[in-house]
């Protein structure tokens, strides 16, 4: 998500909810071609400067089309709406788990150079991946061209941003000499088996296999060393944990602000000064994340995230992400080792 998601990420999945538009913003009526649509003509100059063709942009423009689904999406997505044992369940399948474990060993040579490079273990490297789109299996059903238009153009919010996106998107594609109308990925724009958003496949791709493309649509191994790379880039710290149990009293404490999605600024002293308290062996001063997670039961449970609980959120601005990721590397982990032996 990428971080995007919030960037690439993290548009796993979403809800239809219904959505009124104005008859003007019809999708039979809306045509983004710059001839007829005078928000693009902008961006066609800006990116004729930079060096794409006129000619290239408008006829890619041309192409594309208004999907009122996309907008609908937006509105949806599971990490506002879901508790954290219903979210969890999504993503901690037995067969996901299982899947996770086969294309560890599938990809274990890339992932073990993944690991030597940028410090990234190969179970949260899988564990997106297998968050993302299910191991490659679902890189999204949505045009990006049509869902980036739309955003750009029509998001009551953020079009300043998918703005920005559409115009990356549209570079990679001329670079990569890809036909712009043939890339599918999510209702927000994320593309490939890590569902990078344009701006993060131009900042964090890697071409990891040597072949001098940087290819994340079918090359799994570029995929591998990407989101290495991207989490690198935010401060993956190599060797150190991502969450420890703890445990607190029955009423939150209000002085502790609970699963924020920023870096650390609670230290496990001021967290145990309010009863939540970890039985790891951690430094007074060493930087949390407190957390605390609703069961089906009924019961709240508390955890303490580190740095790189907080590196995951940059790829998809929720705790309830990073947590599922955290929890499915460790279980693709067991079932790994539990094959092996």
């Amino acid at each position: 998500m990428n971080r995007a998601r919030s960037q690439a990420g993290g548009y796993a999945i979403a809800m239809l909810v219904a959505c009124s538009v104005p008859a003007a913003f019809a999708e039979e009526a809306v045509s983004f071609d710059p001839r007829q649509h005078p928000q693009t003509q902008p961006l066609v100059e800006e990116l004729t400067e930079q060096g794409v063709p006129k000619e290239w942009l408008e006829q890619a423009l041309t192409q594309a089309s208004y999907r009122q689904e996309v907008l609908d999406a937006m509105a949806g997505a599971a990490e506002r709406r879901l508790r954290w044992f219903e979210y969890r369940d999504i993503f901690l399948t037995e067969q996901r788990i299982v899947e996770g474990a086969a294309f560890m060993q599938t990809h274990a040579d890339a992932l073990a150079r993944a690991e030597a490079d940028y410090g990234v273990p190969p179970e949260v490297i899988t564990a997106i991946i297998g968050v993302e789109t299910y191991y490659g299996r679902h890189k999204g059903r949505h045009k990006v061209l049509d869902s980036l238009a739309t955003l750009a153009f029509h998001h009551p919010a953020r079009g300043d941003f998918f703005r920005g996106e559409l115009a990356a998107f549209l570079t990679i594609a001329y670079q990569q000499e890809v036909e712009p109308s043939s890339l599918y990925g999510s209702y927000a724009g994320a593309m490939g088996y890590p569902q990078f958003i344009p701006t993060s496949y131009q900042a964090y791709a890697v071409d990891f296999d040597g072949d001098d493309k940087r290819d994340l649509w079918n090359n799994p191994v570029d995929a591998i060393g990407s989101v290495a790379n991207y989490f690198a880039e935010h401060g993956w710290q190599r060797g150190g944990a991502i969450y420890h149990e703890a445990k607190g009293p029955e009423t939150r404490p209000d002085a502790l602000r609970f699963n924020q999605t920023v870096r650390p600024d609670t230290t496990v002293a001021e967290a145990a000064e309010q009863g939540v308290v970890t039985e790891a062996s951690l430094s007074p001063d060493t930087p949390v994340i407190p957390l605390v997670l609703e069961y089906a039961d009924g019961q709240e449970r508390y955890r303490l995230g580190e740095t790189n609980f907080y590196v995951i959120t940059r790829y998809n601005h929720s705790h309830l992400y990073a947590m599922a990721v955290a929890e499915l590397a460790e279980a693709i982990k067991q079932q790994a080792e539990a094959e092996h032996d």
